[in-house]
């Protein structure tokens, strides 16, 4: 469910370089350092990474969504969802074109009967040459920002549980993991067994 219009948000500031090293001479591949991102809710035509997501999580068969569908659901009268992206700015000096997504993060708003307003991160992603670097981090804590904002206390999201990594992020973030504390199970139906709960 949506709480009203999603209001735009941004924020810019500069991270410290640790990316990976790229050879003996001490470069580093895609570090950060005095760059400076830059994180706002997507304009259509930005977001275009779910294939990308859903192949580094082993589920490409998964995705049937048109770009089109994806792009109708997020920016149209009534938003299905809401996406903030990470963008790597020009340096000083170099031309002012179109800014590199490096990373998103998509959500909307659900509801808890025990607790209220609920946020539910459905993705975040960075690309992998930008990862390490603190990004999704950013894009985490931007995205509570704005759910509390509009009132919610809590933000949900899930994870494969091979991805010990994000895991890690998501506990050393504060985050805790209900499957381990609760016993909580995620259950979904497609689309056939809904039609039969249906009857259509």
């Amino acid at each position: 469910m949506s709480f009203g219009e999603p209001q735009p948000v941004q924020v810019a500031f500069g991270l410290r370089s640790y990316g990976k090293v790229k050879d003996g001479s001490g470069k580093k591949e895609n570090s950060i350092s005095d760059e400076e991102w830059h994180i706002h809710m997507a304009q259509r035509g930005e977001y275009s990474a779910s294939e990308e997501l859903a192949e580094y999580e082993k589920l490409s068969d998964q995705v049937k969504i048109s770009e089109e569908a994806l792009r109708a659901d997020g920016f149209g009268e009534n938003p299905f969802y809401c996406c903030l992206v990470a963008e790597l700015l020009p340096a000083p000096g170099e031309p002012q074109g179109p800014c590199v997504v490096v990373g998103y993060g998509l959500y909307y708003f659900i509801y808890s009967t025990w607790k209220g307003r609920n946020v539910y991160l459905e993705d975040i992603y960075v690309k992998p040459e930008y990862r390490g670097q603190g990004i999704g981090s950013r894009i985490i804590k931007k995205v509570a920002e704005v759910a509390l904002e509009r009132g919610c206390c809590q933000l949900r999201l899930t994870v494969l549980d091979w991805n010990k990594g994000a895991m890690d992020l998501y506990k050393a973030l504060g985050a805790r993991d209900l499957t381990e504390a609760e016993g909580w199970h995620s259950f979904r139906f497609e689309e056939e067994a809904m039609r039969e709960l249906a009857g259509k």
